[in-house]
């Protein structure tokens, strides 16, 4: 038994032999892994803080009724360019019964003052050419029949104004809208037949259609708090549209919010900034946007792609490996400076000619994995 068990020891360690002395052959016979390097650059590394937003027209108003009533008819459309003073719509007025009836009621009694203040006048008139009554008591009648034909002529035009809207009908009645500035109307949300309710102390009233001046934009976003201490009023930032194929646009930063309001778990602050828009260019209100804020700029500084570094797992302190020779790298602690998120500035640790390990490469399996996806 004792001799069985020997036999089967040796034979196990024979064959651990072979498989070490194998593994070592393979080992020594393997291709030495070869690794591409880079070298420092001088180039110039800007940092930038991005808004994201909208943008609106500067100077946007909303045209509401001066009188309730029905729309009766709408002279123009959604995207038309008007004028200061032209014609938007006309609201047909619809009286009411009663205060119809108190204007009739009032006119009657002023013409009964009115005829009778009239009867006055003309009978102390002829008293007075024959010199029966004084100079004084005449001018009072003449008064007591002015006053009376004035009242009379209030309670007419107060009629007019319950019955129709207006005395005159004519361009300023209160029964036209009128643009109040030149622009595009950007939105009508009556229809003719709509009922519409005027603007007063106790009521918006109903917005008959919203005009905006196009040719002056404001861009409204949101950055960050990590951010917005970089940022500075009256500072020139570049606006980009994507709806129109990311064309930019100058633009000049005009206000930044003193307070942050809190979303999604991150403080944002609102900014504001005067956009300088071509006229050629189709621009419509409420296109999403994006401003890019320069933070902070650097121009011919040493730097390397951010991809070439390292952490050490426990210090987390950066460093690079940089190539001594015989395919030989040695660690280096290196300084950081400004990053841009593709370049970072190299304050100190490198020098132009050092050769930096690119350690991230793709393998040969990797690159055929992704040719075979492909």
């Amino acid at each position: 038994m004792n001799k069985t068990v020997k036999i089967i020891l040796i034979i196990v360690a024979m064959l651990l032999l072979v498989w070490v002395l194998k593994y070592f052959k393979d080992a020594n016979s393997k291709d030495v892994e070869e690794f591409k390097v880079e070298e420092p650059f001088y180039t110039s590394i800007n940092t930038k803080a991005v808004a994201t937003g909208k943008l609106n027209p500067e100077e946007e108003i909303e045209l509401k009724p001066q009188i309730s009533g029905i729309v009766d008819e709408i002279l123009v459309e959604e995207g038309d360019l008007v004028q200061k003073g032209d014609l938007i719509a006309k609201i047909r007025v619809v009286p009411n019964e009663q205060s119809l009836v108190s204007a009739k009621s009032r006119i009657a009694s002023s013409k009964l003052s009115y005829e009778n203040a009239k009867t006055l006048y003309d009978r102390n008139k002829s008293l007075y050419e024959k010199g029966v009554i004084s100079q004084q008591d005449f001018e009072n009648s003449e008064l007591s029949f002015n006053q009376a034909k004035e009242t009379l002529a209030q309670a007419q035009n107060d009629y007019q104004i319950i019955k129709r809207g207006s005395i005159s009908g004519g361009s300023s009645a209160n029964t036209n809208i009128i643009a109040q500035i030149s622009g595009t109307i950007l939105e009508i949300p009556v229809r003719e037949g709509d009922q519409v309710i005027q603007s007063n102390n106790f009521n918006a009233g109903t917005t008959i259609a919203t005009i905006a001046d196009m040719s002056f934009m404001i861009f409204e976003g949101k950055v960050d708090e990590a951010e917005v201490g970089k940022i500075e009023e009256g500072k020139d930032i570049k606006v980009i549209l994507g709806a129109i194929g990311e064309k930019e646009f100058p633009a000049k930063l005009t206000f930044v919010a003193p307070k942050g309001v809190e979303e999604n778990g991150a403080v944002q602050f609102t900014v504001k900034a005067d956009v300088k828009v071509d006229s050629e260019a189709n621009i419509r209100a409420g296109y999403s946007a994006n401003a890019e804020i320069d933070i902070e700029s650097k121009d011919s500084v040493l730097a390397i792609r951010e991809a070439l570094l390292q952490y050490n797992r426990i210090t987390e302190k950066p460093f690079v490996e940089i190539l001594k020779g015989d395919e030989k790298y040695k660690k280096q602690n290196v300084t950081l400076g400004l990053s841009d998120g593709i370049n970072i500035e190299i304050t100190e640790g490198v020098k132009v000619g050092d050769k930096i390990k690119v350690w991230n490469k793709v393998s040969e399996d990797d690159k055929d994995d992704k040719d075979d996806n492909d």
